[in-house]
This record gives structure tokens, sequence and C-alpha cells, in this order.
């Protein structure tokens, strides 16, 4: 019985077989949809990761000379269609894809990267409020960044000319769209900056399409205005969608025509409020100048001539003397009505008064006492009686102890 033949193949060889099959299957390159998972960015610049379903993974790789133009983020969790070769990688003897184009899935790759760039600088705290830095109260040298030829530059010009020919403008021209148009701008802020005669910084375009305004979502852009000085105006010509650029300055307008009626309007009310400060001022000059006219007529009567101040002291001296004439005729006058009361209050005790009312006074004839007494009188002694009108001397003929025996 003849020996059946067996071919026996190397490992290598079969992961070469492998290569033709899927080099004959997949030659043109093939289209991939698949969630990221295990992502990792090589030193070398390659990117390693796997494309998943709910049913199996496929290895991927991208090598750098292909990623490097990416404009997002490859992630974890990121759904993407990817174009590529499959290809067996021999050392592990694995199949895997060669990435050469990938898309994310249900949004476009630039918005992508927007969004992407948008969540990295909120938070770096590109966009916080407390950063921002306030306007001047009157920029009167404003620098604009923007396109030299193109319609915002006029209308800017045109509305600073007519409502604040005050304001001395800086035009750093550069380009606002297409290839490279960021670098200039970022390097227009960062040279107006650096010329340090300008008191602000509007960036600024005309209207446009996304895509005419991507320039100003450059990340180049965005921190260009977060690291000036300067405070920055950004004017983008958009009506819907909001720029990095807008998020960083410090103030956005949707128009460069807004911008400039900015700096119209604070050129306004400076000059409100100047005005409103020069009627406060004159208000203030005058009543200055009535006080030191009312002070002024106090020191002029303060330093009359010595003839003048005699006349005053003598005018003086008369109204005290004739001051004091009235007082002392009015307390004459109160003296006098309380000595007629005393004099009526004497006349009231005067024994004189009573003898008028019937009365009589005794007293001994030898000695003049005035008798009180029964007892101090006796038979024979001589009394002399005072009445209202006249007097007697009697001689006592009888002393009478107790007077109530006499009445009838």
């Amino acid at each position: 019985m003849p020996q059946e033949f067996k071919h026996i193949y190397t490992v290598s060889q079969i992961t070469q077989e492998i290569k033709v099959i899927f080099e004959n299957t997949f030659g043109n390159g093939v289209w991939v949809e698949g969630e990221i998972s295990n992502f990792k960015a090589h030193p070398s610049g390659h990117f390693y990761f796997s494309l998943k379903d709910s049913a199996a993974i496929l290895g991927a790789v991208m090598f750098a000379r292909a990623n490097r133009e990416l404009k997002f983020k490859l992630q974890d969790g990121l759904k993407v269609i990817c174009f590529g070769r499959i290809d067996v990688y021999g050392p592990h003897g694995k199949y895997q894809i060669v990435v050469e184009k990938i898309e994310p899935k249900g949004i476009g790759a630039r918005q992508l990267a927007f969004e992407q760039l948008k969540e990295k600088l909120l938070k770096e705290g590109l966009f916080d409020a407390a950063r921002k830095k306030p306007l001047p109260l009157m920029p009167f040298r404003v620098g604009i960044v923007t396109s030299g030829a193109g319609a915002a530059i006029r209308d800017i010009l045109g509305i600073l000319k007519k409502g604040s020919p005050c304001t001395d403008v800086v035009i750093r021209s550069v380009r606002v769209q297409g290839e490279g148009a960021a670098g200039e701008i970022a390097q227009g802020i960062e040279d107006l900056n650096q010329f340090n005669k300008v008191e602000l910084i509007i960036v600024s375009r005309g209207g446009g399409s996304t895509e005419d305004l991507w320039a100003f979502n450059e990340e180049v852009v965005a921190r260009a205005v977060y690291n000036s000085r300067l405070p920055v105006i950004s004017a983008v010509g958009h009506q819907i969608n909001i720029s990095l650029c807008d998020l960083v300055a410090d103030c956005f307008v949707e128009t460069p025509t807004a911008a400039a009626k900015i700096i119209v309007d604070k050129k306004n009310a400076l000059l409100a409020e100047l005005d409103s400060l020069k009627h406060e001022l004159g208000f203030s000059i005058s009543d200055i100048l009535s006080s030191l006219k009312n002070n002024l007529i106090a020191l002029r009567h303060a330093i009359k001539s010595p003839l003048d101040r005699l006349q005053e002291k003598e005018q003086l001296l008369d109204e005290l003397f004739s001051g004091l004439n009235n007082n002392l005729r009015q307390f004459m006058n109160i003296t006098r009505e309380r000595v007629k009361a005393l004099i009526h209050r004497l006349d009231a005790l005067s024994p004189l008064a009573v003898l008028s009312r019937g009365y009589s006074l005794s007293m001994l004839a030898a000695d003049g006492s005035v008798i009180k007494d029964a007892d101090k009188v006796k038979r024979g002694d001589k009394v002399k009686t005072i009445l209202s009108a006249g007097a007697f001397v009697s001689s006592v003929e009888e002393v009478i102890k107790d007077e109530r025996k006499t009445i009838v």
C-alpha cells in the first residue's frame, strides 16, 4: 500500500497563506464599523486599539504617518468607521486592520474635534468668567486683528469714524480663513500685545459658513486670546454657532459692527458722566463762593475802624442804660406794692387799730406798766386808760378777780 503524501506547513507559511487570502479578498481595502476599546498612543506616534461590536473584536493599528492629520482625539467608547487593509501580524499570529482613514460615526470629524477641544479648554478654565478682564472705560487706541481687505474692517472703521472719531485704530492684517489662518490670527494677537500701544484688541471677520469661520475654533487662537494681556473682544460674523474664540474672549458680540458700537457707547457714557460731574462741580463751586462771601461779610464787620467800633459800643451802652432804668423802675414798683401790703398788715396788728374797735388800754400811772391781770392792781391805785381818742386817769375802787361775775 503506497504511503499517503502529507503537505506540512510551517507557522510562517500558514501566516503567509492567510495574508494572501486576506489580500485576495480585501485587496482594495475595507470599511469596518465598530467601537474603540483598549486605545493606546505609543511614544512612536502609532495608535493601537481594538474595534468591537456585540459579538467580536478586531485588532487595529493606525501608524503615525496616517494619524498625523487626524482632527479629533481617539478614545475608548468612541464609535467609528475605519478604512484600511486586513493584515496578519506574524509574530503574534493575529489578524488586524491597518487603518488608513477613520471617521466618527454619526458626527463629522471636525465637529467632534471641536467638542473635544471645547471640553479640554473648559476643564483647564479658559472659559471661566472670573478670569475675564474688564474692558477699558474709554479705549482711545484699539488694535484690530482681521483681514485688511474684508468687509469687517470697513464696517468697524465706518462706525468709529462717525461715533467715536477720537479713537485711533491699529490694524493687524491677517488671513481669517483657510490653511494657516489660525496661526496668523494668534500671531496677530501676540503682536498687538507686544506693540504695547493699544488698550483693547478686537478679533474680527465678516460672516461666512461654518467652514469659513473654522480658524476661530483652533486651539492656537483660543490660547492666544487667553494669554493676551490686553482685553479681547471677539466679533466673528455669525448668528448661530459660538466659536472657541468667543468663549475665551473677555467679551464677544455677533458682528464686527456690534464691537464698534461698544466703543461708541463707552465714549457716550464717558461724556455723559463728565457732563454730570461738570454740573456737580459747578454747584460745588457756587456753594463755596457763597460761603466765602458770607465769611467775607462777617470778616468785614469784624475789622471795622476804631470810630465805628466806638460808636457801636456807645450804642450798646445806651441800650444797656435804658434796660437798667426799665429794670430799676420795675423793681421800685414791685417794692412799693410789697411795702403797701406790709403796712396794711402792720395796721391790722397795731394796738391803735384794736382801740378803734372799742377796746382800751390800761396801765399803772405810777410806772406806766400795762395792766394785763387784775392781781397787778389794788384799791387806791391810779390807773391811766387810753382810748381810741384820748385818755383818762381813774382811781381803783374795787378789784374784781373774775370778770364774768360782772357780766349782766
